[in-house]
């Protein structure tokens, strides 16, 4: 049989997925289970309208304000409203999986995270005096969702990494540069660098996870124990690293990204990884987050379709 014979019988391979379709495929994941951990029992109590107007504390009026009204409105409506939150959530997650779905999903997820942002997180105190750092998931884990569904905006445009692709590799290094930095100045803030700070934010995680974390947790705080100025500088410069890495050549460039991978995983852990194991998780907070938005920074010479 003649090779072009075969080609004609068989067709054309299939093509496999690309790195920009995987990383919208975890992206699609990570909202899937935000969208389950919202059908938890403790979503339908009304501790859970309570926990969001308790994020409108320090926070000015004009933030403050909507918040405790929508909390308001959701105890009224408790259980269609938070059905109806956890399949929007859903809906989010299987809409980005389904190609013919995904742009109309990635722009819903854009204005669902603001909205969340918002009126869920109260901008995850980063407005108030109250001790908003990346250790208890400043700046907010929904505004990454939303950063991660601009740079993965489905494009053929080529670009040195995935993120770069849809608007270009300036503003998406201005983006990693303004996130990263952002998180080193929380990490400088008086209520973060304070003695106990830190060891408190980590330890206060531990109650309802599962043995094995809550020791790790405890462990932890117990080793940074009046140590928090020292903690919050070495977590600043690394972020600070983190930051300028995009700009670096590819080899130190991959060096920076790995750093933000590890630093992305010390934070999961410190966050109790969000508190999926306690009943009460929303999402799993910013670890996995900001490793997702590290691999699409990853530096590549390929030019695949998304």
């Amino acid at each position: 049989m003649s090779e072009s014979y075969a080609v004609r019988v068989a067709g054309p391979a299939a093509p496999g997925l690309t790195a920009r379709r995987k990383l919208q495929l975890v992206l699609g994941v990570i909202w899937l289970f935000d969208g389950i951990l919202q059908y938890q029992a403790f979503m339908f109590t009304k501790a859970f309208p309570q926990m969001l107007a308790g994020t409108a504390s320090g926070n000015p009026s004009f933030i403050a304000t909507p918040i405790t009204w929508s909390a308001t409105q959701l105890t009224h409506h408790l259980v269609t409203g938070n059905a109806v939150f956890a399949t929007i959530q859903v809906a989010i997650g299987l809409g980005i999986a389904w190609r013919p779905a995904l742009k109309p999903a990635l722009a819903a997820s854009i204005a669902w995270a603001l909205a969340v942002w918002w009126l869920g997180e109260g901008l995850s105190g980063i407005l108030t005096s109250t001790g908003a750092s990346p250790v208890n998931g400043a700046p907010g884990a929904v505004i990454i969702y939303a950063l991660l569904a601009v740079l993965l905006w489905p494009t053929d445009n080529e670009g040195p990494f995935e993120a770069a692709r849809a608007i270009g590799r300036c503003r998406a290094q201005a983006l990693w540069l303004i996130l990263w930095a952002s998180l080193a100045y929380l990490a400088l803030l008086p209520a973060s660098r304070a003695p106990h700070a830190i060891s408190q934010m980590i330890s206060s995680m531990a109650p309802g996870e599962p043995g094995w974390l809550a020791w790790t947790d405890n462990h932890a705080a117990s080793a940074l124990s009046g140590q928090g100025l020292a903690a919050s500088i070495v977590l600043a410069v690394a972020c600070a690293i983190v930051a300028l890495g995009t700009y670096l050549p590819p080899r130190l460039a991959r060096a920076t990204l790995i750093l933000a991978i590890l630093v992305a995983i010390v934070l999961w852990l410190a966050e109790g990884l969000g508190g999926i194991f306690t009943g009460s998780g929303t999402d799993p907070n910013t670890g996995p987050l900001l490793a997702l938005l590290a691999l699409s920074f990853w530096p590549t010479t390929a030019g695949e379709s998304p």
